[in-house]
């Protein structure tokens, strides 16, 4: 090689068009001898500089006014050099960058290509590291139909000539070691893609960006590994009490003089104090990935590994957790692998062909969302997508994902009409690749993150959700049971003169209850879009629509499955959510009411519910539960048992008619008096205060079946707690 490439060479680094720039910059050893090329523009005097002795060896020669400089070393040998650079009459000290050796290690860019590695958020993206004594920043990015990569940033002006990549061939990534690139400098990728074409990409796996309307991504350092605490993996048992309050950070609570949002310092300061007094074991944030339009509530995320900037930075959020944590709540994240927006500095046609997501719109584009699809079978794609999922258990400490959407992905047909999906290659409707990418990840999450839960929101009757990938199941440890949640709001909004027709409403759950490990969910998606508040949904005057809204939520807590309910409905606010604009929190100010009275319930709820094994020991087991009256369709009375592994039970007795029942009798399987440890008409939470004066005696009269009864009163609109006073003590 001589020491000077032709003008050709020279020319594709200006026009960023060169795909091998490490061929001509840096050192080389040449036909006339050892050669150093460099490309700096707008520098007037370049020097090579040997690090170890400070020595001046040679000035280089301007080749090209554009700022490539060029020159032969005297010595035999390569060595360790810097450049002393002159720009607008100041001197400066760099290190070179083309000097540095490949980056990626051989085992690492075979997993990756293979689709296997278990972290590759270790190895893409900004990492900082020293190489032979120099500080800086290690970039990857997968892009492999690209024609030219640069990282461009703070530390070189923005500019892509100055830090073209090198492409590894065998996996598609480029990389590159910057010199001096640090933690909180801004950064992205300049791509000239497969056209030709000039595209500026964040980085698919920045761990921290910039606030939105911008859109840089940030070097900063991978967070350090947060293990579980053996407190922790317990809370999230099957047989463990599982409260879950549903929270969208950017409108549980504003700033009232500007309605700006809470920081995650602010909400580690007011959430989580709230959620541990309200008794809640679990907090579920929605999605926090970086996002670029709030109205999607971040349900339609670009930078799955960064927490949002709205709220602050990377390390603030992480202590919001570990204030969680401190407070014994369990933290779950709404992680959302189904689709990702268009936006064009994200993952879109990210090298100028559809690398992340399918070409074909019938498999790649969301129509109700107008959003892209992943492209599942890719296997660099579903690795980005598992390995995410590590990262916020790993790196955060988050103790569970709820899955966002699992229908739209399992489905090719979901949503769509004949002839807009296009079907496996077995002729199926399934999506064969998203269900082997979902076990894959359940798995792979339930090997290293001992005690680490996910939790599916599907909404067919897809069999074995929560059940072992082994088995034919997708390995979601729970599921959501939408069809309980519809069942139950459907029955509850009709005048309760009608309920006795449609008893079928709140016992059809039982019939297949133990299909799945559910969780009973009123979540955001029930109060938005003119389906009204919870509250709104109840019939009558506001008296009857309090009371019934409280029956429901003690049937509700009290049913077999883990619960969650959504910011705003413990203590029944009245209006749709708005994610503009904080809670109705103005409805619990002055005199004490019946908002007041509802979020007390929810605090008794949890409280009540957490210490009585029976209300959630034997979730997921026949022996847990037990109706006692079930066909009393005229009174539209329903009372059942909860048992736990002890024999030790709870009754519950509802009442949803606004009319009392005194006297009303069941039959019992244990003798004895039995204490009214909750009763939802309690003059506490504003009901009408009747009841059984704190407890009864049941009486050897046979009734239901069984020889021993009880007779009490049932309050109207009202659910009753019973535990029998000998386990009580």
């Amino acid at each position: 090689m001589s020491e000077l490439p032709d003008r050709h060479v020279i020319d594709t680094l200006f026009s960023g068009h060169s795909a091998d720039p490490f061929s001509v910059l840096g050192m080389h050893q040449t036909d006339a001898g050892i050669v150093v090329r460099t490309l700096l523009p707008d520098a007037s005097e370049v020097w090579v500089v040997e690090t170890q002795t400070g020595r001046q060896c040679a000035q280089l020669t301007c080749h090209d006014s554009r700022g490539f400089f060029s020159g032969l070393m005297k010595c035999d040998k390569p060595f360790r050099y810097q450049l002393a650079v002159t720009w607008h009459g100041q001197q400066n000290l760099i290190d070179d960058a083309y000097r540095f050796g490949t980056l990626l290690q051989e085992m690492d860019s075979w997993l990756l290509s293979e689709g296997t590695h278990l972290r590759p958020y270790e190895h893409l993206g900004a990492h900082g590291i020293t190489i032979d004594g120099v500080i800086g920043t290690r970039f990857s990015v997968w892009a492999p139909n690209a024609r030219r990569v640069s990282v461009v940033g703070e530390f070189n002006f923005w500019d892509g000539r100055r830090h073209p990549m090198r492409l590894r061939r065998e996996s598609g990534v480029w990389e590159l070691f910057v010199p001096a690139a640090c933690n909180g400098q801004l950064y992205k990728f300049e791509i000239t893609d497969a056209q030709g074409a000039l595209r500026i990409k964040a980085d698919p796996y920045a761990f921290e960006a910039q606030m939105r309307p911008q859109t840089a991504s940030m070097i900063t350092g991978l967070p350090p590994k947060v293990a579980p605490s053996e407190a922790r993996q317990k809370a999230n048992g099957f047989d463990q009490p599982i409260s879950i309050y549903e929270v969208h950070l950017g409108s549980w609570r504003r700033h009232t003089e500007n309605n700006f949002w809470l920081s995650y310092r602010e909400l580690a300061e007011q959430l989580v104090p709230y959620v541990k007094e309200m008794g809640f074991t679990h907090i579920e944030l929605m999605p926090i990935n970086e996002h670029p339009f709030d109205g999607s509530w971040g349900y339609q995320p670009l930078g799955l590994y960064a927490p949002t900037r709205r709220f602050g930075t990377r390390d603030d959020f992480r202590d919001f957790i570990r204030a969680a944590h401190d407070a014994g709540l369990n933290v779950l994240l709404d992680w959302v692998p189904g689709h990702f927006p268009d936006d064009e500095f994200g993952l879109a046609r990210f090298d100028g062909t559809e690398l992340y997501e399918h070409s074909d719109p019938r498999e790649g584009y969301h129509q109700d969302w107008n959003t892209l699809i992943y492209n599942f079978g890719r296997r660099e794609v579903s690795n980005y997508l598992t390995g995410n999922a590590l990262y916020w258990l790993e790196r955060f400490g988050i103790d569970g994902l709820r899955v966002d959407a699992v229908a739209s992905m399992i489905y090719r047909d979901y949503s769509r009409e004949a002839g807009q999906w296009v079907p496996n290659h077995l002729g199926g409707r399934e999506n064969l690749e998203a269900i082997a990418f979902l076990r894959n990840t359940n798995r792979t999450l339930g090997q290293v993150i001992p005690g680490a839960i996910t939790v599916a929101e599907e909404s067919t009757d897809f069999p074995g959700v929560s059940r072992p990938p082994a088995s034919g199941g997708l390995g979601f440890w729970f599921k959501w049971n939408l069809g309980w949640m519809h069942d139950t709001l459907d029955y509850m909004k009709l005048d309760p003169i009608y309920r006795r027709f449609h008893p079928n409403l709140l016992t059809f759950g039982m019939l297949y209850n133990y299909s799945e490990n559910f969780v009973l969910p009123l979540s955001h998606d029930e109060v938005v879009h003119g389906k009204r508040s919870i509250l709104g949904r109840m019939p009558g005057d506001a008296w009857q629509q309090f009371a019934g809204l409280r029956a429901y939520y003690a049937w509700m807590w009290a049913f077999p499955g883990k619960k969650l309910l959504f910011m705003g409905n413990e203590f029944a606010q009245g209006k749709e959510w708005n994610h503009d604009i904080s809670l109705d929190w103005h409805l619990l100010e002055g005199e004490d009411g019946w908002h007041h009275g509802v979020q007390r319930l929810v605090k008794d709820l949890n409280h009540t519910y957490r210490r009585y094994p029976a209300m959630w020991q034997q979730d997921f087991d026949p022996q847990g539960f037990e109706w006692l009256v079930v066909d009393d369709h005229d009174n539209s009375v329903f009372i059942f048992v909860r048992r736990d592994r002890a024999g030790n039970e709870v009754i519950v007795a509802s009442n949803f008619t606004p009319v009392p029942r005194h006297n009303y009798r069941f039959g019992i399987h244990q003798p004895g008096r039995w204490s009214e440890v909750l009763n939802s008409d309690s003059g506490h939470y504003h009901g009408s205060n009747s009841g059984n004066l704190g407890a009864i005696a049941s009486e050897e009269i046979g009734s239901h079946g069984r020889a021993h009864s009880l007779s009490i009163s049932l309050p109207p609109l009202a659910t009753l707690w019973l535990v029998r006073e000998a386990q009580d003590a």
